[in-house]
């Protein structure tokens, strides 16, 4: 059996690491394209201030203002080579590592997240929108980033819905790594470049990989909560540092490597519905992990006492475990089918569950989620 994992080359993270960005970019020379949004960069200026002085580097600054657009890619790309930059840096939130991932093209790449949100930091991937903010198509690069930086006295100064989010994106990582276990599904990580398997031979996920979903699990039941008040109080301690991590390492390293489920497919089901776009991919993931596990319950593949524990987790820490906690207050069946029929398309991950998957059971399985949701949050405020 031909099997993969697929990283970055260095993960560094602590306080105020920032400050040893100027090491990193004198790796590659002495200018750096800085593809951030002006507020991030004004959030952190004192600090590229100062490892700009130290480490003798300088950064041009892309001027991004917010989409990752073909278009974009190109603008920045000629003004890296225009300018003479040696490396790129992805400095903010998803839509700024993502352009830079495809500016780099794979190449001499930093990233700098300044929210704990997503795992997206340390993949080979990134999603690509047309200049409206419509989805355009997903990229894929010959390597993960070169570097990924993290200070983490910036994410705990950023508002703690981004890290609970992150909690709730890191909550599938298990249950859809042990789905591809289960159904011995191949992974993104056997694929080079974004090339498909007619042209490369599929790769399954490694038991290396399936330890860290298994790691990234227990640590949110651990310390997702303690990690949440030290938010709240724009604390860095080793609970939050350790839910850091769990958010952009494992997590990122979990799905990339040990495969998606259900979970990501069912949220994007549910991005057909408007009044789910206030939420976050997090907010939405977290009720797509409860529909997988309905799912699995519905085939016999999961406990009533494992549904529990996630319930108990997910709102414990203020994850969604409803529809309406994702600001659907009302589902007719005719948007329902929408919803699930979206979650099916052939190139979804829903395909790697362990058992047959159809729009009637997805339906069926949103259902059970939304009531199974409702009922644990009647039964919470009846014992407080």
């Amino acid at each position: 059996m031909r099997k993969a994992l697929i990283s970055p080359q260095k993960y560094v993270q602590g306080e105020d690491e920032l400050l040893n960005l100027g090491y990193f970019v004198r790796e590659y020379g002495k200018k750096a394209m800085l593809i951030a949004h002006p507020d991030d960069v004004n959030r952190v200026k004192d600090k590229l201030d100062k490892t700009s002085e130290k480490f003798g580097i300088s950064f041009v600054e892309a001027g991004f203002v917010g989409e990752c657009s073909r278009q974009e890619i190109a603008r920045v790309q000629a003004l890296a080579k225009e300018q003479g930059c040696s490396c790129t840096i992805g400095l903010g939130g998803g839509k700024a590592i993502d352009t830079a991932k495809c500016v780099a093209e794979g190449e001499n790449l930093i990233i700098v997240p300044t929210i704990a949100a997503t795992d997206a930091p340390t993949s080979h991937s990134a999603v690509v929108y047309t200049p409206e903010g419509a989805f355009d198509d997903y990229f894929y690069f010959k390597a993960n980033p070169n570097v990924i930086l993290i200070d983490t006295s910036v994410i705990a100064a950023a508002p703690t819905r981004f890290l609970v989010s992150g909690m709730g994106d890191a909550l599938s990582t298990y249950f859809e790594a042990r789905a591809n276990v289960r159904s011995t599904t191949k992974v993104n990580a056997g694929l080079p470049c974004g090339v498909r398997e007619n042209v490369c031979p599929p790769a399954f996920g490694t038991r290396a990989a399936f330890a860290l979903a298994e790691l990234c699990y227990k640590n949110l039941l651990e310390y997702g909560k303690a990690a949440k008040e030290a938010s709240d109080n724009n604390q860095v301690t080793e609970e939050l540092e350790t839910i850091v991590e769990t958010n952009i390492l494992l997590s990122g390293l979990g799905f990339e490597s040990a495969g998606l489920g259900a979970a990501h497919a069912i949220h994007d089901g549910l991005t057909v519905v408007e009044e789910t776009h206030a939420y976050t991919h997090g907010e939405k993931v977290s009720f797509g992990t409860i529909c997988q596990l309905a799912l699995e319950k519905a085939n016999g593949t999961t406990t009533d006492e494992e549904i529990e524990q996630v319930l108990a987790f997910c709102t414990g820490i203020g994850l969604p475990v409803c529809l309406e906690d994702i600001g659907i207050q009302s589902l007719s069946e005719e948007q329902l089918r929408e919803v699930a029929e979206k979650s099916c398309i052939p190139e979804e991950s829903i395909y790697a569950m362990p058992f047959g998957i159809s729009v009637k059971g997805v339906m069926d399985a949103i259902l059970e989620a939304d009531k199974m949701g409702k009922e644990y949050k009647e039964r919470m405020g009846e014992n407080k």
